[in-house]
């Protein structure tokens, strides 16, 4: 089966992969950290700041593939601080309504640029 990939001007790639992949009805979103679009730079600030850039990251690159968060079936979260799961929980909760999609959240020891977080998806056409 073949791949149809997607690029957004609001999203930044920080090595050689796609933003999102599409194959049959499902679209793969690459994890997102918290770059800022505009300067390329990791956002400076807290674990709400840096997930709230996540989403952001995310959702042009939904739109780029014609979807919305309405179309997101699973979420994987990456945190090198569990002790911000509440911070960035209260971040995702305001990103989709329900029925909610699946998620995963996992520490991790450390993230690209040294991110706090980072975030991919599994979309559906």
């Amino acid at each position: 089966m073949s791949r149809k990939a997607y690029s957004a001007p609001g999203a930044v790639a920080v090595g050689p992969y796609s933003h999102a992949i599409e194959t049959g009805d499902l679209i793969f979103l690459s994890g997102q950290t918290p770059v800022d679009s505009q300067n390329g730079k990791l956002v400076e600030g807290d674990i709400v700041e840096q997930t709230t850039q996540c989403f952001k990251n995310l959702f042009n690159v939904l739109d780029a593939a014609g979807l919305t968060p309405e179309h997101v079936q699973k979420v994987n979260v990456f945190l090198t601080n569990m002790d911000n799961f509440t911070a960035m929980n209260e971040v995702y909760s305001k990103q989709f309504t329900e029925p909610y999609p699946a998620r995963t959240t996992i520490g991790v020891s450390s993230l690209p640029l040294g991110a706090q977080v980072e975030i991919e998806m599994i979309a559906r056409r």
